[in-house]
């Protein structure tokens, strides 16, 4: 009996327990609807809880002039408690909007409920107090969600650093400046990050405290909303950054022993604690938590629209051993065994059987280092249901590469393998650097390349230095390579378009809370002088490409040359020849190239125009006709002419027109 096989016996009587236990799976997983602070009808207040190790919750705040026994629970059937207030006598609430609530249990903790939906903290607070968001006039859609992306080219953005100022960015900021940005750009969708809040600042949003409230630092939940509603006018998908992999072990204003116990939510002893993150492990087994859970997958598509997700940390969800100091050899025990949480594989199909179910064009990808197989097969075929996965061995690639090697020591194979290396029928997103690579610590590939030289020599006004010259060229040549080989679908993290020339570090002690390096600094692409527009607009009109030709959408590419000495790669996909010449001196004369159908070839994208800080050696009104000379297993092949040769440091893609014959 397979595995896959198993997993779906699993799957099958764990929702047979949810809809005989709560009579509806809808319903269940709308549990923010009757769990929480929720006005009633009649403007009444009913405060619903689940804190089975507790011996009494009382309601505190600014209503009753934080009296901390006046208002107590009562105590309800599988660990619930509820708490009811009557609407005013003028028939308004009894508590008012903005007003700040705490839940105090039996050791006199005050806490803040798992399901508050907006918590904010003063400046002179080290932590959160709890805001009864209940606006009399909430924001209403205006525009619905676009159609599902055919090809996905994700924008990968924080909202707090999208600003060059040294602050805080806000959700209305971001709706005003980014969101044409992203749009000009060409990319399709937006992967928003640290959203869910948190109270520490630079842990990047995945020390989640509030789950079911968005970070009050940069605005308010309308003002999120608007982002997104704005965002779908614009035809741009919006995938939240979503962490059920662990919890914040905060206990004041996170959900770490809300109930006075260590193992509410949460395993109880060490397998409730990460090792390495010093954060709280779910307990997925435990029927509360998928309730808490799969209603907060619920509520983030529901209440703010949002248009999918991407799973962070999977694969410590999927493994005990969480993945640390693991070297996945891709051998299948490394996959199946006792080291497997079958409790979070089930959790994580169950989230995807969910959100496939009632909101069949959502998208979900998994951030998965391992290569979990089956991880982006459909549940129905035994798989985890993810739509894609994250190529997370790309970006480490470059990196290796710029690293260690001269450029004379590129291994074109090598270089090949990492990109092509994916499982067969499970789509993956590929990306040349995301986030982590930007991170203080690491370097992003501008960096690697350019170096300080960035600061000094960027001027599209002066002659290129040699190590400027190189990293422009590399810079497009890496990004275009990953694109359109990599995968199925395209990453970038926010401002790496342009070569953002320094790393990204929150305000924190260790540099003295400096924002300096915690913002992007666009106000660099859009000076006409300086050679970060050039990278700019190579990578708009390389996204507008592949929104026209849709190789992201199409068959893998057949890759018909990987010249080592050469340092050149050729491959073919939806009808578009990608050529490719890594080598940082030398050019080539009549070069065959290998191609599938008889017709002629045109320049489509050429790395080396001068508006993209190249050269311009190429003569863009050159047409390339095939030969009926067979070459590398293809039928048809022509040449790269004397006249229009091959130049170093170069990559061109070349669009296919068929012959009239």
């Amino acid at each position: 009996m397979s595995t896959g096989y198993l997993l779906l016996v699993c799957l099958g009587y764990r929702l047979s327990q949810l809809e005989e236990a709560e009579g509806d799976f809808d319903h269940f997983t709308q549990s923010y609807q009757s769990l929480g602070a929720r006005r009633q009808p009649n403007n009444g207040l009913l405060f619903t809880e689940w804190a089975p190790g507790a011996k009494g919750l009382f309601l505190t705040g600014d209503f009753n002039g934080w009296e901390k026994l006046s208002h107590p629970f009562t105590r309800k059937e599988h660990g619930k408690w509820e708490l009811y207030l009557p609407p005013k006598r003028d028939r308004s609430p009894p508590v008012l909007h903005k007003s700040k609530l705490k839940v105090r249990n039996d050791e006199y903790l005050f806490r803040i409920s798992p399901w508050a939906r907006y918590v904010t903290k003063r400046l002179d607070s080290v932590t959160y107090d709890w805001i009864h968001w209940d606006p009399l006039h909430p924001y209403l859609v205006l525009h619905p969600r676009p159609p599902k992306q055919r090809s996905l080219r994700i924008y990968e953005a924080h909202v707090g650093i999208a600003s060059s100022e040294e602050k805080i960015a806000s959700y209305q900021s971001f709706t005003l400046n980014l969101l044409p940005r992203i749009k000009h750009l060409g990319y399709n969708c937006i992967q928003l990050m640290a959203i869910m809040e948190h109270a520490y600042y630079a842990s990047f949003g995945y020390q989640v405290t509030s789950f079911f409230a968005a970070s009050s630092r940069f605005g308010t939940p309308e003002d999120l909303k608007k982002l997104v509603d704005t965002a779908h006018s614009l035809g741009l998908t919006v995938l939240l950054d979503v962490v059920h992999s662990h919890a914040s072990s905060n206990t004041d204003d996170g959900i770490n022993q809300f109930d006075g116990t260590d193992s509410c939510f949460f395993h109880p002893g060490p397998r409730g604690n990460h090792s390495d993150w010093g954060s709280r492990i779910f307990d997925y087994s435990s029927w509360e938590v998928s309730r808490f859970l799969l209603s907060n997958l619920r509520w983030w598509m529901e209440e703010y629209r949002f248009d999918g997700f991407r799973f962070d940390g999977v694969t410590s969800m999927l493994y005990h051993h969480h993945g640390v100091g693991m070297s996945f050899s891709g051998s299948y025990s490394d996959y199946f065994g006792m080291h497997i949480n079958e409790d979070a594989l089930i959790h994580l199909m169950l989230s995807n059987h969910l959100l496939h179910t009632l909101y069949p064009e959502c998208i979900t990808i998994a951030e998965d280092v391992s290569g979990m197989p089956g991880l982006c097969r459909p549940i129905a075929a035994g798989g985890l249901g993810f739509d894609y996965r994250l190529a997370m061995a790309i970006p480490d690639k470059w990196i290796q590469i710029l690293k260690e090697r001269r450029d004379e020591e590129w291994d074109m194979a090598d270089i090949v393998y990492t990109l092509t290396n994916r499982r067969r029928g499970e789509r993956s997103i590929a990306y040349a650097e995301s986030h982590d690579q930007a991170l203080v610590g690491d370097k992003s590939l501008a960096f690697w390349l350019m170096d300080q030289e960035m600061y000094t020599n960027m001027s599209a006004l002066m002659p290129m230095t040699v190590v400027i010259d190189r990293g422009i060229q590399l810079h497009k040549m890496i990004r275009l390579l990953t694109h359109s080989l990599g995968g199925e679908g395209y990453l970038n993290f926010m401002g790496n378009e342009f070569g953002h020339p320094e790393w990204l570090d929150f305000p924190r002690k260790g540099n003295s809370e400096s924002y300096r390096y915690a913002r992007r600094q666009y106000n660099l692409v859009d000076m006409q002088h300086l050679r970060y527009q050039q990278l700019n607009a190579f990578d708009r009109d390389m996204n507008h490409a592949e929104d026209k030709h849709g190789w992201l959408a199409s068959a893998p590419a057949v890759v018909t040359t990987i010249n080592q000495e050469d340092k050149v790669i050729v491959f073919e996909r939806a009808n578009l020849v990608f050529i490719f010449n890594f080598h940082p001196s030398c050019s080539y004369t009549d070069y065959r190239v290998a191609a599938g159908r008889l017709g002629k070839y045109t320049i489509k994208l050429d790395s080396d125009d001068l508006m993209y800080g190249g050269h311009g050696r190429l003569e863009h009104a050159t047409e390339f006709f095939t030969e009926p000379v067979s070459f590398r297993g293809r039928a048809q092949s022509f040449k790269v002419s004397e006249w229009q040769n091959m130049k170093c440091f170069v990559a061109i893609i070349l669009i296919f027109f068929p012959s009239p014959f």
